[in-house]
This record gives structure tokens, sequence and C-alpha cells, in this order.
């Protein structure tokens, strides 16, 4: 599929059923009649770290910041930004701060979602009004909210145009360097970033397993999920991990990644640095 391309406007059942077994295993819900092409596409979802050398035009790009910012944001107040890095250098810099990652280096474009309240503070500035509410929590969430929510709708318009992405948590190991990489003013903090290419047909990642919808979909009260759920859970993953020559099932990562300060990769000292960057968070 290329960058002009569309979804058919009938998902195939046969393909669906085989997405869902995917994403859930033998516990797959039965056959969806309530299924359209966005759902098909989202149900496809899958992180792609290896690119082919074709660039990724200028109109992609404007029509998938265009998506993200027809997504909901909190009292209209978008305050959001994204980065868009192509130039080889800063790209590179950017993927030493984010983890060392290589396929970053390789995409063509790497965008980075900010939480800005930088925007609106200047706004208030020139116009002689107050700024105190954006120092509190409430308004640090929401911008990070809405980074999310505007990055997500980013995601599904790149798929949309049979581009590959993955997610880049590892934007925040080291927010205060990379903020003075992107030239960020005080308000402004990185989110997420977001590798954009073309897939490389020999890139064999396929649908990665999730939890079974008994364990995230609580019917009016929350309740504990089971541990016979989490073991069914673990042996699917590890299965899928299997077909791409690794060993990794889900419960030692979540124990590993909770387990202490250390296991944060320096996000740990986040409210700081969300202080230094002009966000106190109070």
């Amino acid at each position: 599929m290329t960058e002009s391309a569309t979804t058919s406007t009938t998902p195939r059942a046969e393909a669906i059923d085989e997405r869902l077994g995917a994403r859930y295993g033998d516990a797959a819900p039965d056959t969806l009649e309530s299924v359209n092409d966005v759902i098909a596409l989202q149900l496809r979802h899958r992180s792609v770290r290896r690119f082919t050398p074709e660039d990724v035009s200028d109109d992609a790009i404007t029509a998938i910041i265009a998506a993200a910012q027809s997504a909901s944001t909190s009292s209209n107040m978008q305050s959001w930004s994204v980065i868009e890095i192509r130039d080889p250098e800063r790209k590179a810099a950017a993927a030493e701060l984010s983890g060392d990652q290589e396929f970053i280096r390789r995409a063509p474009v790497f965008l980075v979602f900010v939480a800005d309240w930088a925007r609106n503070r200047l706004i208030a500035e020139q116009r002689d009004a107050g700024t105190a509410g954006i120092d509190y929590l409430e308004s640090t969430l929401v911008s990070f909210v809405d980074a999310g929510i505007a990055a997500q709708n980013a995601a599904i318009a790149a798929e949309s145009l049979g581009l590959g992405i993955t997610y880049v948590g590892s934007v925040r190991n080291n927010p205060l360097a990379l903020s003075d990489l992107l030239e960020f003013p005080a308000g402004a903090f990185p989110v997420a970033g977001m590798a954009i290419g073309h897939p490389d047909p020999d890139d064999t990642a396929g649908i990665k397993p999730r939890l079974p919808q008994d364990v995230v979909r609580h019917r009016e009260t929350y309740r504990e999920p089971s541990d016979s759920a989490i073991d069914a859970y673990d042996d699917a993953l590890s299965a899928y991990y299997a077909s791409q020559g690794t060993a990794r099932p889900w419960t030692p990562t979540v124990l590993a990644r909770v387990r202490d300060e250390a296991s944060l990769r320096g996000r740990h000292v986040m409210r700081e640095a969300l202080e230094q960057r002009g966000l106190p968070s109070n």
C-alpha cells in the first residue's frame, strides 16, 4: 500500500478473525459484526522498526499532522505541539538521547510530541493576563493527555497511508538534554516520539498479543484479574516472541519495570525535570 492508497470499504471477515486471533489468541472474541475499515486498520497495528530508504513526503506528514490536530483536546486548549525531525545529525542526536536506538536514525521522519504550555503562556503574557493556572499538576496532565491523543491519531493516519510507526517513550529518558537539542522554550516538555517510514518488506514483526479483554474490560465496577488469565497471556506473548527469535514473557517484564527507581531509566526525577522546564506541577 502506498501513501495515497485507501483501504477497501468492506473488511473481509476472515482477515478480521485472523487479526483478532493474533491479538488475543485463544481469548479472541467471536467474529465481530461491528468492524469497519478504521477498526480493521487498528486491529492490524504493529510496531515497525525496520524501514526502507524511501522518503516520506511532506504532503504525507502534513496530512498526518492534520489528523493529529483533529483529535479531541481538553477545552480546545490545544496544549501540545510536535517537532518534525528529518536532519540526519539532529535525528542521530535525538536517537542517542532516546535510548540510543538505531531505528530512530534510520526512520526518514522522527516526530516528537510535546506537552506545550509555552504557547498559551505567551498568549496570556502578551495580553497582561495571569498564568498561575499553568503551574498546577492538572495543567501538566492535560497537556500530556492531549499530546498522547494527538499522537495516536497521527499513528492511525500514518498506517492508513501504508506507513509504519513505532512509539518512542524513551524521549523522556533525558528530557532536559532533548529539550535543549530541540530548542524548547520554558513550558514545553517531550511526551512521546514516533519513528515513521515505509516498512521494510523483510521485517518479520507481527501483531503482538494483548491482554484478554476480560482483564482490561471492567463491567460497572473494577475487579482484579485472575491468575489463570495472566498466565495464559504470558504463554501467548512467549509464543509470539519465540516466533521472533527471543523469549520474553510479560510478567517478568512488568516486575522488572516496577521493581525500583533504577528500572525507570532516569525518569524517576521526572517532577524535577518538569519543574526545570517551567512546569512545576504543584
